[in-house]
């Protein structure tokens, strides 16, 4: 396993649609292992191919807090979304140390390959839900940011680059590797 290179906002893979994978790929086991190592080195709980500049509809997905472990998702796609909604913070591994809170359905239905080749539907609430939609998007070629207001996403993006003026003004590597695929 390795920890993938990971690509920055604005690259323009982060919004770009991915192409569908082949689940039963060992190259692709092998890449949704790096996906997992590079998420929890990012740290992160949930990863798409997309943020390590590789192209492909791969999610993986690990929350410590339901002891179900990582879960991986080739070729997800949303196939039901409740009209209830929720409002969490969500953040990117490709901008790292920016948080805005966003508003999305409370439930939804997922269909997906497993790595064996299956077909399943899975129900997801709360958190794994947020996070399915979330790197869906991402495979979607939707950056998290465009779900904000304009208002809120040029907050946000003033932030940013705040931050990284401040990096690299204080000569701030970061200690993850990134990337300019």
């Amino acid at each position: 396993m390795a920890i993938l290179p990971l690509i920055r906002f604005p690259h323009p893979c982060l919004e770009q649609v991915a192409s569908p994978v082949d689940a039963t790929a060992a190259a692709t086991g092998r890449l949704a292992h790096d996906l997992l190592e590079t998420m929890h080195a990012a740290p992160g709980i949930g990863m798409t191919a997309c943020h390590a500049g590789i192209m492909q509809r791969l999610v993986v997905i690990d929350l410590p807090t339901d002891g179900h472990g990582p879960r991986i998702y080739a070729n997800p796609e949303i196939i039901w979304n409740s009209t209830e909604t929720a409002t969490r913070e969500e953040g990117s591994v490709s901008m790292p140390g920016i948080h805005a809170p966003v508003t999305r359905p409370e439930r939804v239905r997922v269909r997906y390959t497993r790595p064996d080749g299956t077909q399943a539907e899975d129900a997801a609430d709360g958190l794994l839900a947020l996070c399915l939609q979330h790197e869906i998007d991402q495979i979607n070629g939707i950056f998290w940011i465009r779900r904000l207001s304009r208002l809120r996403r040029d907050r946000v993006l003033k932030r940013y680059a705040k931050l990284e003026r401040d990096h690299a003004m204080a000569g701030v590597q970061s200690t993850f590797p990134s990337s300019s695929i």
